[in-house]
């Protein structure tokens, strides 16, 4: 079982149009979720250091912001791909007209951006089912092109009681799992949550 290991991860650049995004020239993984999900607390999990910011104040960011990340698969190979933390929604200290603009943006992004080849829901685990999350999630459903894929990673996953975990992990069929805190290995390592990026960017199997 071959160890991946995070070469490099940097900061690239932080739009609010599609002409300020980076060139197309790496596979990229879309990060969407409600304002205080845990998207910029899940890069620096993956990415293992501290480079996304979390605003103190939800809904604050208003930006897409890239990062390059060059990962060692194997002895000779590495594999480069860009991630992006988009903003959170859901928010309520937003002006209508910003919140439009935001969504626009989002949108030209998901459907017009090709490198996408990835986007990741993120959903608090303690508050599943919401109607904005199910509503988010079939939009994403309806923008996704045969070339991408679309997984759910439910965050938060140690602030549940143990039973509650056990509950979630079986109704959705061993789902991709973070966490702040320790948690039992069986519900899913930061390793399963790396391979399953690569897989779906290279579709790349690192299981062995």
């Amino acid at each position: 079982m071959n160890p991946i290991k995070i070469i490099e991860s940097r900061f690239l650049i932080a739009a609010t149009h599609l002409a300020q995004c980076p060139p197309e020239c790496v596979p990229e993984v879309a990060f969407v979720g409600r304002s205080n999900v845990g998207k910029s607390t899940l890069i620096n999990r993956i990415l293992q250091c501290q480079i996304a910011k979390s605003s103190a104040t939800p809904g604050k960011t208003t930006s897409a912001n890239f990062f390059s990340t060059t990962w060692r698969v194997a002895p000779q190979e590495t594999l480069r791909f860009y991630c992006i933390d988009l903003p959170g929604f859901g928010y309520a200290k937003v002006s209508k007209q910003r919140k439009k603009e935001w969504e626009s943006f989002l949108s030209a992004l998901l459907t017009q951006r090709a490198s996408i080849k990835l986007i990741l829901h993120l959903i608090d685990s303690r508050h599943v089912g919401l109607e904005l999350d199910q509503q988010v999630h079939a939009f994403l459903q309806s923008v996704l092109h045969p070339d991408q894929s679309l997984e759910r990673v439910f965050t938060k996953f140690d602030k549940l009681p143990k039973n509650a975990q056990h509950a979630l992990y079986q109704s959705h069929n061993g789902p991709l799992i973070s966490a702040q805190g320790p948690l039992n290995p069986k519900f899913g390592t930061l390793l399963k949550l790396q391979r399953a990026i690569l897989k779906s960017l290279f579709a790349k199997n690192t299981d062995v």
